[in-house]
C-alpha cells in the first residue's frame, strides 16, 4: 500500500513591534503529485513555504494544502480516424456511440458517464472518450493533471455530462494543454495557455492557425482543419506501416486472436470497441476491402516529411517525454 505524505508545514514567526512581511519569492505556484517507489507525494498549490526538497523530478514545498483551486477549459479537436469517410461534412463519424462506446472511460482515471449521454444526436453527438493533460509552464514534461473527457462529432471536448466545459483541480494560471486519444497521436499547444475558473478558455486544435508543439503534430485536412494523426493501433506514441512494432502486426494479431475467429483466418473482421478499429467504425479489420491496414498504410505514405514514399516511414508523436 502506498504511503501518502502530505506535508503541511506551518509558518511562525514572533509578534515584534515591527511590521511582518513576505516577500513574493516565498510564495509558492506548483502542486502537483508524485510517486517515488511506493511512496506518493503530494505537495501544494500557492502556499506561504520555507524550503523545497527536490529529488529528480520531485519537487516538494511545504505550505497549506488547498484541494479546491479549479479551471475551466473549452478544447476543440478532429480525429483523423473519424473523418476519413465522413457521412456528413465537417463532422466526425459517431458509429461507436450507438452500441460500442463504454461508459467508462479507457484511461487511467477511469471516469465514468451516465449511458442516457450517448443517446444525444447530431452536432453534439459522442464520438469516443479523450484525453486532457495541464503541463507545467516551466517545464511542459511534467503533468500538472490529466482527466477524461467526451468528445463530441463537431469538436468540442466536453465532461462526462456530455453537455458542459470540462473542469479540471488545477490553480489559475499558465499551462500547456494537451489533448490525446486512444489511437492517435495526441498533439500539445506550442507555448502556455492562461486558464481559470471563471472563464472557459477556448483552446482550438483544429484551427490550423493554432500552433502545437513539433514539427506536423497533427494532419492538416483537406478542409484546412487539423486533425490528431490516426494509426497509432499499438499505444506507442508511433504510427507504423512497417518494421519493427508496427501498427500493422497488432490489427492482424487482434483480427487472428479474436475468439469469434477459431480457425484463424485473416480475412474474417470482427466487431467491437477497439485500438485496432483505425476509422473507428466499429470494425477491424485487417485484409478485405475497406481494411484497417491500408488506412495506416496510407496515413505513412502521404505525410509530408515522408517524401521518398517509404512505407517504413516512422510517424512519431511530438508530444515531449
Amino acid at each position: 500500500m502506498k504511503t501518502l505524505l502530505i506535508l503541511a508545514f506551518l509558518y511562525s514567526y514572533t509578534i515584534c513591534s515591527t511590521a511582518q512581511t513576505i516577500d513574493t519569492f516565498s510564495v509558492d505556484s506548483g502542486g502537483a503529485s508524485e510517486t517515488v517507489g511506493n511512496i506518493s507525494i503530494l505537495y501544494t498549490i500557492g502556499e506561504v513555504h520555507i524550503q523545497e526538497l527536490k529529488v529528480d523530478q520531485v519537487q516538494v514545498s511545504e505550505g497549506f494544502i488547498n484541494a479546491n483551486f479549479k479551471i475551466k477549459i473549452d478544447p476543440k479537436l478532429f480525429l483523423q480516424g473519424a473523418l476519413l469517410s465522413p457521412a456528413v461534412t465537417g463532422l466526425m463519424n459517431d458509429n461507436l456511440r450507438a452500441s460500442l462506446l463504454p461508459t467508462t472511460s479507457p484511461y487511467k482515471d477511469a471516469a465514468t458517464c451516465d449511458a442516457s449521454v450517448f443517446t444525444i444526436t447530431g452536432n453534439n453527438a459522442i464520438v469516443d472518450w479523450v484525453w486532457v493533460e495541464l503541463r507545467a509552464a516551466i517545464d511542459n514534461t511534467k503533468v500538472i493533471n490529466g482527466k477524461s473527457a467526451l468528445l463530441q462529432r463537431d469538436g468540442d471536448v466536453v465532461g462526462v455530462d456530455g453537455v458542459t466545459n470540462l473542469l479540471m483541480n488545477a490553480a489559475p494560471s499558465n499551462y500547456y494543454v494537451v489533448v490525446n486519444h486512444r489511437n492517435h497521436l495526441g498533439a500539445m499547444s506550442a507555448s502556455t495557455i492562461g486558464l481559470s475558473e471563471d472563464t472557459a478558455t477556448v483552446v482550438n486544435f483544429k484551427s490550423s492557425s493554432f500552433p502545437t508543439f513539433g514539427n506536423h503534430a497533427q494532419i492538416t485536412l483537406a478542409s484546412g482543419d487539423m486533425a490528431l494523426w490516426a494509426g497509432n493501433a499499438n499505444g506507442d506514441n508511433a504510427v507504423r506501416y512497417l518494421g519493427g512494432g508496427n501498427d500493422t502486426n497488432f490489427i492482424k494479431d487482434e483480427v487472428l486472436n479474436h475468439p469469434n475467429n477459431p480457425s484463424g483466418v485473416n480475412l474474417i473482421p470482427f466487431s467491437g470497441y477497439n485500438n485496432a478499429d483505425i476509422n473507428l467504425d466499429g470494425t477491424v479489420r485487417y485484409l478485405g476491402a475497406n481494411n484497417d491496414t491500408n488506412m495506416i498504410k496510407d496515413i505513412i505514405l502521404n505525410h509530408p516529411n515522408n517524401g521518398s514514399g517509404s512505407n517504413l516511414f516512422l510517424l512519431l508523436s511530438q508530444i515531449p517525454n
